[in-house]
Protein backbone atom coordinates (compact mmCIF):
# COMPACT_ATOMS: atom_id res chain seq x y z
CA UNK A 1 0.00 0.00 0.00
CA UNK A 2 2.75 2.55 0.73
CA UNK A 3 4.40 1.75 -2.80
CA UNK A 4 1.19 2.46 -4.44
CA UNK A 5 1.10 5.79 -2.74
CA UNK A 6 4.58 6.39 -3.39
CA UNK A 7 4.17 5.88 -7.08
CA UNK A 8 1.02 7.63 -7.47
CA UNK A 9 2.13 10.69 -5.77
CA UNK A 10 4.57 12.26 -8.68
CA UNK A 11 1.10 11.71 -10.73
CA UNK A 12 -1.09 13.62 -8.51
CA UNK A 13 1.81 16.65 -8.00
CA UNK A 14 1.88 16.85 -11.78
CA UNK A 15 -1.95 16.53 -11.77
CA UNK A 16 -2.13 19.61 -9.69
CA UNK A 17 0.51 21.74 -11.31
CA UNK A 18 -0.19 20.50 -14.87
CA UNK A 19 -3.70 20.19 -15.53
CA UNK A 20 -3.31 21.26 -19.04
CA UNK A 21 -0.61 18.77 -19.70
CA UNK A 22 -3.23 15.30 -18.93
CA UNK A 23 -5.48 17.25 -21.18
CA UNK A 24 -2.89 17.69 -24.25
CA UNK A 25 -1.85 14.18 -23.90
CA UNK A 26 -5.64 13.22 -23.59
CA UNK A 27 -6.41 14.78 -26.79
CA UNK A 28 -2.96 13.20 -28.34
CA UNK A 29 -3.35 9.75 -27.78
CA UNK A 30 -7.10 10.06 -29.09
CA UNK A 31 -5.38 10.64 -32.33
CA UNK A 32 -3.91 7.08 -32.06
CA UNK A 33 -7.42 5.65 -31.47
CA UNK A 34 -9.17 7.56 -34.40
CA UNK A 35 -7.84 5.51 -37.05
CA UNK A 36 -9.41 1.93 -35.80
CA UNK A 37 -13.25 3.96 -35.99
CA UNK A 38 -15.49 3.87 -38.58
CA UNK A 39 -19.02 4.52 -38.76
CA UNK A 40 -19.77 0.59 -37.34
CA UNK A 41 -21.46 0.33 -34.11
CA UNK A 42 -17.99 -0.59 -32.37
CA UNK A 43 -16.81 2.57 -34.22
CA UNK A 44 -19.25 5.10 -32.10
CA UNK A 45 -19.05 3.30 -29.78
CA UNK A 46 -15.37 4.33 -29.41
CA UNK A 47 -16.02 7.95 -30.50
CA UNK A 48 -18.54 8.07 -27.22
CA UNK A 49 -15.56 6.39 -25.19
CA UNK A 50 -13.18 8.62 -25.82
CA UNK A 51 -15.75 11.80 -25.16
CA UNK A 52 -16.25 10.65 -22.21
CA UNK A 53 -12.85 10.94 -20.96
CA UNK A 54 -11.51 13.94 -22.60
CA UNK A 55 -15.03 16.21 -22.48
CA UNK A 56 -14.52 15.91 -18.26
CA UNK A 57 -10.80 16.66 -18.86
CA UNK A 58 -11.77 19.71 -20.78
CA UNK A 59 -14.15 20.69 -17.41
CA UNK A 60 -11.21 19.81 -15.46
CA UNK A 61 -8.98 22.53 -17.26
CA UNK A 62 -11.53 25.29 -16.90
CA UNK A 63 -12.21 24.69 -13.47
CA UNK A 64 -8.15 25.80 -13.03
CA UNK A 65 -9.06 28.81 -14.46
CA UNK A 66 -10.65 31.84 -13.62
CA UNK A 67 -13.76 31.14 -15.91
CA UNK A 68 -17.33 30.20 -15.37
CA UNK A 69 -17.71 26.71 -13.54
CA UNK A 70 -20.87 26.05 -14.31
CA UNK A 71 -21.15 27.15 -17.57
CA UNK A 72 -18.37 24.57 -18.54
CA UNK A 73 -20.53 21.86 -16.95
CA UNK A 74 -23.75 23.14 -18.67
CA UNK A 75 -22.49 22.49 -21.92
CA UNK A 76 -20.43 19.25 -20.97
CA UNK A 77 -22.94 17.11 -19.16
CA UNK A 78 -25.69 17.53 -22.06
CA UNK A 79 -23.15 16.40 -23.93
CA UNK A 80 -21.49 13.71 -22.68
CA UNK A 81 -25.80 12.34 -21.66
CA UNK A 82 -26.56 12.83 -25.74
CA UNK A 83 -23.46 10.91 -27.08
CA UNK A 84 -23.71 8.33 -24.94
CA UNK A 85 -27.55 7.79 -25.56
CA UNK A 86 -27.11 8.10 -29.69
CA UNK A 87 -24.17 5.26 -29.13
CA UNK A 88 -26.03 3.04 -26.60
CA UNK A 89 -29.03 3.28 -28.13
CA UNK A 90 -28.38 3.51 -31.39
CA UNK A 91 -29.64 6.88 -32.51
CA UNK A 92 -26.90 8.46 -34.51
CA UNK A 93 -29.83 11.62 -34.76
CA UNK A 94 -28.61 12.42 -31.77
CA UNK A 95 -25.00 12.91 -31.84
CA UNK A 96 -25.23 15.98 -33.98
CA UNK A 97 -26.62 17.67 -31.15
CA UNK A 98 -23.98 16.40 -28.94
CA UNK A 99 -21.63 17.61 -31.10
CA UNK A 100 -22.77 21.06 -30.79
CA UNK A 101 -22.40 21.06 -27.19
CA UNK A 102 -18.90 19.91 -27.47
CA UNK A 103 -17.73 22.20 -30.15
CA UNK A 104 -19.15 25.59 -27.47
CA UNK A 105 -17.46 23.38 -24.52
CA UNK A 106 -14.08 22.89 -26.41
CA UNK A 107 -14.16 26.77 -27.38
CA UNK A 108 -15.35 27.57 -24.22
CA UNK A 109 -12.74 25.83 -22.15
CA UNK A 110 -9.83 27.35 -25.03
CA UNK A 111 -10.83 31.38 -24.59
CA UNK A 112 -10.47 30.01 -20.82
CA UNK A 113 -7.02 28.64 -21.68
CA UNK A 114 -6.29 31.52 -23.57
CA UNK A 115 -7.32 34.03 -20.67
CA UNK A 116 -5.30 31.91 -18.17
CA UNK A 117 -2.43 32.36 -20.45
CA UNK A 118 -2.72 36.26 -21.20
CA UNK A 119 -3.04 37.18 -17.49
CA UNK A 120 0.43 36.24 -16.85
CA UNK A 121 3.74 38.02 -17.18
CA UNK A 122 6.01 34.89 -16.29
CA UNK A 123 5.66 31.98 -18.56
CA UNK A 124 5.08 28.66 -16.34
CA UNK A 125 5.42 25.17 -17.62
CA UNK A 126 1.88 24.41 -17.07
CA UNK A 127 1.10 27.91 -20.01
CA UNK A 128 3.38 25.90 -22.15
CA UNK A 129 1.32 22.67 -22.18
CA UNK A 130 -2.15 24.76 -22.18
CA UNK A 131 -0.80 26.25 -25.25
CA UNK A 132 -0.69 22.66 -26.63
CA UNK A 133 -4.00 21.54 -25.24
CA UNK A 134 -5.33 24.84 -26.46
CA UNK A 135 -4.21 24.33 -30.29
CA UNK A 136 -5.77 20.91 -29.78
CA UNK A 137 -8.79 22.34 -28.21
CA UNK A 138 -9.67 24.77 -30.99
CA UNK A 139 -8.73 22.29 -33.74
CA UNK A 140 -11.20 19.40 -32.18
CA UNK A 141 -14.13 22.54 -31.65
CA UNK A 142 -14.04 23.03 -35.34
CA UNK A 143 -14.02 19.64 -36.19
CA UNK A 144 -17.41 19.18 -34.41
CA UNK A 145 -18.57 22.50 -36.29
CA UNK A 146 -17.88 20.51 -39.55
CA UNK A 147 -19.45 17.30 -38.34
CA UNK A 148 -22.90 19.55 -37.41
CA UNK A 149 -22.47 21.29 -40.99
CA UNK A 150 -22.43 18.23 -42.52
CA UNK A 151 -25.51 16.59 -40.77
CA UNK A 152 -27.57 19.91 -41.60
CA UNK A 153 -25.88 20.73 -44.89
CA UNK A 154 -25.08 16.76 -46.28
CA UNK A 155 -23.07 18.52 -49.43
CA UNK A 156 -20.82 20.63 -47.44
CA UNK A 157 -17.83 18.79 -47.69
CA UNK A 158 -16.13 16.63 -50.48
CA UNK A 159 -12.90 14.61 -50.95
CA UNK A 160 -10.42 13.13 -53.22
CA UNK A 161 -11.72 9.01 -52.21
CA UNK A 162 -15.07 8.64 -52.64
CA UNK A 163 -16.11 12.33 -53.06
CA UNK A 164 -20.16 11.39 -53.14
CA UNK A 165 -20.03 10.26 -49.29
CA UNK A 166 -20.00 12.05 -46.11
CA UNK A 167 -16.86 12.94 -44.63
CA UNK A 168 -15.46 10.71 -41.86
CA UNK A 169 -14.58 12.10 -38.29
CA UNK A 170 -11.01 11.69 -38.70
CA UNK A 171 -11.53 13.27 -42.00
CA UNK A 172 -13.33 16.46 -40.56
CA UNK A 173 -10.38 16.93 -37.84
CA UNK A 174 -7.85 16.79 -40.42
CA UNK A 175 -9.08 19.20 -41.99
CA UNK A 176 -9.50 21.49 -39.02
CA UNK A 177 -5.93 20.56 -38.40
CA UNK A 178 -4.71 21.72 -41.77
CA UNK A 179 -6.35 24.88 -41.59
CA UNK A 180 -5.77 26.14 -37.70
CA UNK A 181 -2.41 24.98 -38.70
CA UNK A 182 -2.50 27.24 -41.76
CA UNK A 183 -0.66 24.45 -43.95
CA UNK A 184 -3.69 24.21 -46.28
CA UNK A 185 -2.90 20.33 -46.89
CA UNK A 186 -6.37 18.80 -46.65
CA UNK A 187 -7.77 16.75 -49.60
CA UNK A 188 -11.64 17.61 -47.89
CA UNK A 189 -13.05 20.76 -49.81
CA UNK A 190 -15.45 22.48 -48.25
CA UNK A 191 -18.34 23.30 -50.97
CA UNK A 192 -21.21 24.93 -49.61
CA UNK A 193 -21.31 28.54 -48.45
CA UNK A 194 -21.98 27.73 -44.68
CA UNK A 195 -18.42 25.14 -44.85
CA UNK A 196 -16.58 27.77 -46.34
CA UNK A 197 -17.65 30.51 -44.10
CA UNK A 198 -16.27 28.01 -40.98
CA UNK A 199 -12.79 27.36 -42.68
CA UNK A 200 -12.47 30.82 -43.07
CA UNK A 201 -13.23 31.35 -39.28
CA UNK A 202 -10.91 28.56 -38.47
CA UNK A 203 -7.98 29.75 -40.87
CA UNK A 204 -8.42 33.68 -38.81
CA UNK A 205 -8.36 32.07 -35.43
CA UNK A 206 -5.68 29.53 -36.37
CA UNK A 207 -3.18 33.04 -37.32
CA UNK A 208 -4.14 35.16 -34.51
CA UNK A 209 -4.00 32.41 -31.89
CA UNK A 210 0.06 32.04 -33.05
CA UNK A 211 0.11 35.65 -33.92
CA UNK A 212 -1.14 36.90 -30.79
CA UNK A 213 -0.82 33.84 -27.79
CA UNK A 214 1.82 32.01 -29.22
CA UNK A 215 4.78 34.90 -30.22
CA UNK A 216 3.31 36.37 -26.45
CA UNK A 217 4.50 33.39 -24.85
CA UNK A 218 7.78 32.66 -27.14
CA UNK A 219 8.19 36.34 -25.68
CA UNK A 220 8.00 35.74 -22.19
CA UNK A 221 10.19 33.03 -22.46
CA UNK A 222 12.78 34.73 -24.14
CA UNK A 223 12.53 38.01 -21.90
CA UNK A 224 13.07 35.25 -18.95
CA UNK A 225 16.34 33.27 -20.09
CA UNK A 226 17.73 36.90 -20.98
CA UNK A 227 17.58 37.80 -17.53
Amino acid sequence: MQQASLWSRPWTVLARRHPSAFLLAAQLLSLMIYPSMDDTSSGRLLFGAVALVVVPLAVWVVNRSSSVHWVAWLLAVPAIALAAAGVLLDLPGLLPWSATLEAALYFYAAGSLIVYMMNDNVVSADELFAAGATFTLLAWGFAYAYFVCQAVYPDSFHGIVEPERPRRWLELLYLSFSNLSATGLSDVVPLGSPARVLVMLEQFAGVGYIATVVSRLIGLTIVRHRR
